[in-house]
């Protein structure tokens, strides 16, 4: 199992299921959203269970998904496709070590000019 939070507390979670690789998105919502890009892992929507969620909110960015994150410390937590059956995880709100490694990156045509990527994993323009 592995658990997660925001900053402040008011969203934990629990993964109880496998965790995809985690894949760096450049797009501008998530640069936007997150100040630089984001990294985010996923799971299977029965594989995710909320212990508190009192201050999670959901912000539609697109008519097709919305990104979930906490209102009082402003935490980015989530993606969530309308209709996909699994959430996207930021990386960074998991507690501990996790095991995952970045294996990629997305919307790299839409990056910021300010930082080169350097890793040798791939790189996709878009999704």
């Amino acid at each position: 199992m592995t658990t997660g939070s925001c900053l402040c507390g008011g969203v934990t979670f629990e993964i109880t299921g496998p965790m995809r690789p985690v894949v760096g998105c450049h797009c501008t919502q998530c640069r936007k959203q997150s100040g630089h890009f984001g990294a985010f892992t996923a799971c299977d929507d029965m594989d995710l269970s909320f212990k508190t969620k009192d201050t999670l909110v959901w912000y539609r960015a697109s008519n097709s998904a919305g990104r979930g994150f906490c209102k009082t410390c402003g935490s980015l937590l989530f993606w969530k496709g309308d209709t996909a059956t699994y959430t996207s995880i930021a990386a960074g709100s998991l507690d501990g070590a996790t095991g995952l490694k970045l294996e990629g990156h997305i919307f790299c045509a839409d990056k910021g000019d300010y930082y080169e990527i350097h890793d040798g994993d791939y790189q996709k323009a878009t999704w």
